[in-house]
Parts: structure tokens; C-alpha cells; sequence
């Protein structure tokens, strides 16, 4: 017999199940109250008098009534196969709608059943709207929540009154803030890419000053360093690389112009809305400069097929499509790609919209801009140097043959050109030339290789845009995105559903220029949102819209959405400068917060979403190199100027198509890793083992992933390696103590000072290699192969090197 306490708690909880849909029983079912707010937040996006998926549309009484493809949705004595409720209704916990999303909760299925076996009463009048899209409502700035700070949490700007807020909310506490070398290098890390110096570090932790910190940011907001890092940043999105891609993979001679205007546009903080412009319509700028018109080589780095026999015209087309999908990624924030080929599933964007976009391009040549880089002359000019250094030896050795060898009349004139630098002819000495005994036949091949090798000057052209004035093309609507299938002509224009655009020119079609000053015009509320959350993205790894190329339907809705908007509000007022941004995001107690998930030990939440601790993530590609070459002294800090190419196993340069890779020479190999040469068919090992970006296309966020290949590179990448040894004999240089070289060793990897487990670990490490590397140079006696003491140090010193090297920490921002 069961137990009346059991029936009783049963009871209970039936009752609790049901209370819901028992009180949707009792009450008569109305239309605004019950239904109308579900079939706005989960059906009309698809089912409007736009769309009409499946033919339907749930925007009226009538259209609803009338049904769909599949016939009536709304019959109250029927809930067989094609009525609505049959769509809404899951078997085995899925439904066929909403279509790719999680199925209607079980209250809103009551709710619609009662409604429909009530009747479907639907006031005639009742004209129901879609949920507005979260991204397109107008940009205000919200009021700042007050009254949240915390002793442990203290509010330094409005950014940790919202953070505070969300957290108190949640129930979440903050963690404590991190400490002073954790700080100094995760500011260098985010800021500059560059790890700071032991000396640095030691000074700043023992600074007590006020405004250390303040201080501190201000110098590195001042680097010329902040534009690479930075800079690396935008041109993920921009597709950056040095060839065209696809099967010859051509390369691009002067592409690095356009990095070296980016770099150099943050360094000065260019205010986002000029560098936006500037990039996309610098070349119809009043009385344009020739930077500005190196700007808009940004939508010069698609990829180009230039093989013989293609289809130049769909190839064309592909550019100019991926020139207006990397626009809405960049700038908008929106998937516009999805409409090429058709009306987009989920987001307010029709398919002759994504063609009025595609007009703004479809005018725009390609063309080459000169350009000239005091640097590029000096090099110039070493070069010429060189070269006519070698004139002397060429006449003395004239000089010194046979007099009789040639009449001195012809003598004279050789001796002449070769004073002139100018192209020796040759006929004149035509007899001398018939035998080698006399020596004239190896010395003419020696001058026509002298005079051959004379360096050219400069001749940079960089990639860029021109606006085509006659000879306009017309465009159209691609049917079903074939480029030579021709539907409607359209204009160039922007979407319905935002703000319209301000043509300056009422006679002709809006332009570029249009277009980009559109992006910025204060009502429209996606650009500010998408760039500030972009910034924040790269400062915490991650933003407060998770999907930072997709503000639409199918993308994530923000984590603290009046923080973002709050950030973007004040991203414009503060005139555009990112370096601004960054500094009030960087200031606050909210960036300082510790990363340990085990910071506030009782607190179990993982996700980390409402950021009560700071994220702790791998660096980038680039920046590990970075931090190696940093680490042993190698780094090449030259800022700018054209790619290099660090060594690269030559199985790798075989698999593409006559690839040649001529090593930098000397100190250059070394510069940061954001100048490799990057070829698109044979890419940078070292790079795509790190997740950096194929290039192919726009890229908002980086993957990282976590492999075995990882870990092997970095203990046996032939760069690492150089580092790790190079590291070791500079320590054991300046060293003599092995307890003070393994500090050494520790400070310049990871500017703090080891701790007693890591010392005795390390120490044991270092007397174990020690030993190896002697009883390695007694076997090698024999060949006369004997390593002195101070080489065996080294060398353990160096295997010392590269077990820092691949620690955790080392590649590790926390």
C-alpha cells in the first residue's frame, strides 16, 4: 500500500505541472494576450507578406485563413497532417517548425491549441509586425546602473556599473583583480602582441604611484608597435595576403603598401569612420591623396583567378560578390552572402537588395598606384653603391690587357661606355672576340653581367580602386546567383530595413562614397555596435556578441546588450578613435579582473558570459613567433616595408606551382610574424598549425584549436629551436652561476620569478642535460669533436630554453 505522504507529494507536483495550462482552461483564449506574441517572436520571421515561406503568411487574419502551399493551417475540428498545429507539434522532442530552431515550449503549444478549438478568433483589424531585430533598433545610449560597485569590485567607469549590475542580477561574484605582472603583460599581449621586458615588469610591479597603471596604457597606446598588433587584427578581416590564390597563385608584388597604410592609419588613430571611408571609396574623396587611394586597396585583396582561358567575366562577378559580403561582415555585421542567390532565410535582406549593393562595385577598376617610400630609394642607393663599386676592377682589368689585342681607338671607346654605365656596343671589338686566347671574350661576359645587374629604382604600385566614368556598367539581379542569367535591372541602393541613404548627387547613382559615409550617417545603428564589439572581442577573447560577423537572426544575442550599447554610443562620441575606446575598456576594473576559474573558489559557473573573471586564452600565430624571437634577442623590430620569408622546408615550397622561396638574409628573417610573405596556395606552416586565417575570406574571429602538431611544432620548429639555443648561450654568456642563469632564463620567457617547485624542477632539469651534454662530447672525443665546459652549459642551458619555451604560460595571455 502506498504511502499517503507519497500520494500527497505526487499530488502536489501534478498540480504544479498543470496549474499552467488548467488556468489557459479556465480562461477564454485571446488572440493579443495568448497567441499574437508567439507567432511574433517565432513565426513571422519566415512567414510574413514578404517571405511567405511555404506560401504562408501569418501577418493577418486573412492571409492566415488563406493558408499555404499545403493548403488551410486553421481548422479547429481538424489537427491531422498540414494543419498548423501538426507543423508545431514535436514527435520524439523535435517539430518541422520553427524550422532550425528548438520546438514552441509546452505552455505556447497549449496556448495555440486552445485558441484554434476556441474558434481562431483574430480581430479583422490586427495587423501583426515581426519581432524588430535586435541589431537595427536605433542607437541610444542607455543610463549607467548606479549603485553596484563593491569594495572588491570598485566601479572605475560605467563599463563595471554594467558588468556589476549583470552579475548582482545572476548572483555571480567577481573575481579578485590580477596582480601587477599578470597585468603588465596581458596589457603588452593585447595592446603591442609583444611580451614586456623583465626590467619593465620588475619596475611597474614595485611603481605604487597613483596612476601607474594609467600611465603604463598611455605608453603603449604611444608604440609605434599598437599599429601592428592592431593592424594584424583588421587585416584578418580585410583577406589580407601577398598572392592572388586559386591554381597559379600569382604574387602580388607590392600588396604590403596596403598593410604599411594600415599600420600606419592606427598608429596615428585615424578616427574607424575616415579609416572606413577611406578603404572604401578614398578614390572619390575631394582632390584624393595618393594614400587615401591606397586605402581602398582593401577590396583588392580577393582572391583573382588570372589563368589562362577562364571565364574573366564570372570571375569578375566572384570579386565583386565577395566585395559586397566582406562589406556587411566588416561594417554591418550581417551575412549578406545568403542572399545572393535568393531572399535571406532569416534576416531583412531580399535578393535585388544584395544586387543594389553589388552596383556600388560593379564600377570600380582595378588599377596600380604609385608609390614612393624613403626607404625603398635609401635601399636604392646602397644597391647602386655596390654596383658601381665593381666598375673600378672591370677597367683595371681593361687596362691591363694586351695593347695589341684591339686598336686603341676601340679600347677607348669600351673604356668610355663603361664609364657611361650605359649598354656597351659590342660591334666594334667583333674581331677581338673570335678566339679567348687574348682574354677580351671572358671579359665582355664579365661587363654584360656588371651592366645587367644594375638595380632598377623603385617602382611600387600599389593595388587600388578607380571609378569607372564611361563605359558604365549596368547591373542586374543574378537569378538564382548565375552571373550570366539576367533578372531585373537594378540601381545602386541599401536595404529596406535600414536607414535610408543620402545620395549627395540626385542625377546620377549613389557611389562608393555614398555608400561608405551611409555606413556612418548617426542613424544607422549597426556599424558603431559591430566595431565596438569587435574591440572588445580582441581584448576579453571573445565578444559580447559571440557571433561577431552575424548581428541577424541566426546570430547570438549580447551577453550585456546596454553594455554594447553603451560602448557604441560612446565609441562615436568619442569621435571614432579606437585608441580611446580601448583605453576606457582597459582602465576598468572590469579588464583587470583575475582569470583563474577557480578565483572565487564556491562559485561554480564556467561560461563566463556575464565576465565575472577575465578570459585566459593561446595568443595568436603571430604572436607566439613573436614572443620567441622577443625572448632570445633575435626580434627585428623594423616596422613596415615589404613581407619576409623566414626558412621553409622545401617539400613545402613543391607542393605548389614554381614556388619560389628565397630566405631573407640576415637580421630580417627575424622581423615580427606579421610580415611573413603569405602565399595562399603554399601558406606559412607555422601559421595554420596556429589557426591563423586561410585568407580566402573575411575573418571576424580566429579559431583555437588544441592539437598533438601544435606541440610538436613548438618543440621542433626549426625557428623555436634557434631561439631556444640562441636564448641559452646569452644567458650563459652573462651568467656564470647555474641557479641565476636559470632565473635569467625564467624572466625573459615569462617576466616573473620562479617559484621554489619550479626552481627545484628546473635545476634537476638543467644538471640532468648538463650531464647528457658532457657524456655526448666524451663519446664524440674520438673525431676530435670535444665540447668545451662553456659550450655544454649552453647547451643545457638552451634544452633549459625550450622547456620554458613550451610551457602553458609562455604561449598563453591570461
Amino acid at each position: 500500500m502506498r504511502s499517503p505522504v507519497w500520494l500527497s507529494l505526487i499530488a502536489a507536483v501534478w498540480l504544479a505541472l498543470t496549474a499552467p495550462a488548467q488556468r489557459l482552461i479556465a480562461q477564454e483564449p485571446n488572440f493579443e494576450r495568448d497567441v499574437a506574441p508567439i507567432f511574433r517572436e517565432r513565426c513571422l520571421r519566415c512567414h510574413n507578406d514578404r517571405q511567405r515561406r511555404g506560401g504562408l503568411s501569418l501577418q493577418t487574419a486573412q492571409s492566415t485563413r488563406q493558408g499555404g502551399d499545403s493548403g488551410e493551417v486553421l481548422t479547429p475540428e481538424n489537427t491531422d497532417s498540414g494543419t498548423l498545429l501538426s507543423y508545431i507539434t514535436p514527435t520524439d522532442g523535435v517539430a518541422e517548425m520553427p524550422q532550425g530552431e528548438a520546438p514552441l515550449d509546452p505552455e505556447q503549444l497549449q496556448r495555440i491549441r486552445q485558441w484554434i478549438k476556441a474558434g481562431a478568433h483574430w480581430p479583422e483589424d490586427l495587423r501583426l509586425e515581426p519581432e524588430p531585430l535586435w541589431s537595427l533598433r536605433p542607437l541610444q545610449q542607455p543610463p549607467v546602473p548606479d549603485g553596484v560597485g563593491a569594495p572588491e569590485f570598485p566601479v572605475r567607469n560605467p563599463i563595471d556599473a554594467f558588468i556589476a549590475a549583470g552579475l548582482r542580477a545572476a548572483g555571480l561574484r567577481p573575481a579578485p583583480a590580477a596582480d601587477q605582472r599578470t597585468l603588465a603583460r596581458r596589457l603588452h599581449l593585447d595592446l603591442l602582441g609583444l611580451p614586456p621586458s623583465p626590467e619593465m615588469v620588475e619596475a611597474f610591479a614595485a611603481d605604487d604611484r597613483p596612476g601607474a597603471y594609467e600611465r603604463l596604457v598611455d605608453r603603449l597606446l604611444a608604440s609605434p608597435h599598437f599599429g601592428e598588433r592592431w593592424g594584424r587584427h583588421w587585416l584578418d578581416l580585410a583577406r589580407y595576403a601577398d598572392s592572388d590564390g586559386y591554381l597559379g597563385d600569382s604574387e602580388r608584388t607590392h600588396a604590403w603598401v596596403y598593410r604599411e597604410w594600415v599600420i600606419d592609419a592606427i598608429n596615428r588613430d585615424q578616427p574607424f569612420d575616415r579609416f572606413s571611408i577611406e578603404q572604401l571609396a578614398g578614390d572619390l574623396l575631394p582632390t584624393p591623396s595618393v594614400d587615401q587611394r591606397v586605402a581602398t586597396g582593401f577590396h583588392r585583396n580577393t582572391l583573382r583567378n588570372t589563368e589562362a582561358g577562364v571565364d574573366l567575366e564570372l570571375y569578375r562577378t566572384k570579386e565583386i560578390v565577395d566585395r559586397v559580403n566582406t562589406t556587411g561582415m566588416v561594417w554591418l555585421g550581417l551575412t549578406l552572402g545568403c542572399a545572393e542567390c535568393h531572399d535571406h532565410k532569416h534576416d531583412p535582406v531580399t535578393q535585388t537588395e544584395f544586387y543594389q549593393l553589388y552596383a556600388f562595385f560593379n564600377n570600380a577598376d582595378e588599377v596600380g598606384v604609385s608609390v614612393s617610400r624613403n626607404w625603398e630609394h635609401a635601399e636604392h642607393q646602397r644597391a647602386f653603391q655596390d654596383w658601381d663599386s665593381r666598375r673600378e676592377p672591370l677597367l683595371s682589368e681593361l687596362a691591363k690587357l694586351e695593347r695589341e689585342s684591339v686598336a686603341d681607338a676601340e679600347r677607348s671607346a669600351a673604356i668610355e661606355q663603361l664609364n657611361a654605365t650605359k649598354s656597351i656596343d659590342w660591334e666594334p671589338f667583333a674581331a677581338a672576340y673570335r678566339t679567348d686566347s687574348d682574354g677580351w671574350a671572358p671579359l665582355k661576359a664579365k661587363l654584360e653581367a656588371w651592366h645587367k645587374a644594375r638595380p632598377a629604382p623603385p617602382a611600387t604600385k600599389a593595388p587600388a580602386f578607380a571609378e569607372r566614368r564611361q563605359d558604365r556598367r549596368e547591373s542586374y539581379v543574378h537569378v538564382r546567383g548565375v552571373y550570366n542569367q539576367r533578372g531585373e535591372s537594378v540601381h545602386a541602393g541599401t536595404p529596406a530595413a535600414l536607414p535610408a541613404l543620402n545620395s549627395e548627387s540626385q542625377e546620377l547613382d549613389p557611389d562608393r562614397l555614398d555608400l561608405a559615409e551611409w555606413l556612418f550617417d548617426d542613424r544607422n545603428p549597426l556599424p558603431p555596435r559591430v566595431a565596438a564589439n569587435r574591440v572588445w572581442q580582441h581584448l576579453f577573447g571573445q565578444g559580447l556578441v559571440a557571433t561577431p560577423n552575424d548581428f541577424g537572426f541566426q546570430g547570438d544575442k549580447p551577453v550585456h546588450p546596454q553594455l554594447l550599447d553603451w560602448l557604441a554610443s560612446e565609441y562615436r562620441r568619442l569621435g571614432w578613435s579606437r585608441k580611446a575606446l580601448i583605453r576606457l575598456i582597459v582602465t576598468s576594473s572590469t579588464y583587470r579582473l583575475a582569470s583563474a576559474a577557480n578565483a572565487v573558489p564556491e562559485q561554480r559557473e564556467t561560461s563566463n558570459l556575464l565576465l565575472w573573471r577575465q578570459n585566459s586564452f593561446r595568443v595568436n600565430a603571430e604572436t607566439i613567433r613573436d614572443l620567441h624571437l622577443t625572448a632570445s634577442g633575435l626580434l627585428d623590430r623594423t616596422i613596415g616595408r615589404r613581407g619576409i620569408r623566414p626558412p621553409l622546408p622545401d617539400f613545402v615550397a613543391e607542393v605548389g606551382r614554381s614556388v619560389k622561396w628565397p630566405v631573407s638574409a640576415g637580421g630580417e628573417r627575424y622581423r615580427r610574424g606579421l610580415y611573413i610573405f603569405f602565399k595562399r596556395t603554399v601558406p606559412y606552416p607555422m601559421l595554420m598549425t596556429f589557426d591563423s586565417p586561410d585568407s580566402t575570406v573575411s575573418c571576424s574571429r580566429r579559431a583555437r584549436t588544441n592539437t598533438p602538431l601544435q606541440a610538436l611544432t613548438l618543440l621542433n620548429d626549426p625557428v623555436y629551436f634557434e631561439c631556444a639555443e640562441t636564448l641559452g648561450r646569452r644567458v650563459a654568456a652573462h651568467h656564470a652561476q647555474e641557479l641565476a642563469a636559470i632565473a635569467a632564463i625564467f624572466r625573459h620567457c615569462l617576466a616573473r620569478p620562479m617559484t621554489t617547485a619550479e626552481q627545484r624542477v628546473l635545476l634537476s632539469a638543467y644538471r640532468d642535460l648538463l650531464e647528457l651534454a658532457a657524456g655526448d662530447s666524451a663519446g664524440n672525443s674520438a673525431g676530435n669533436n670535444v665540447a668545451t665546459l662553456a659550450e655544454q652549459r649552453a647547451a643545457a642551458l638552451a634544452a633549459v630554453a625550450r622547456i620554458v619555451m613550451n610551457s602553458d604560460e609562455f604561449v598563453t595571455r591570461d
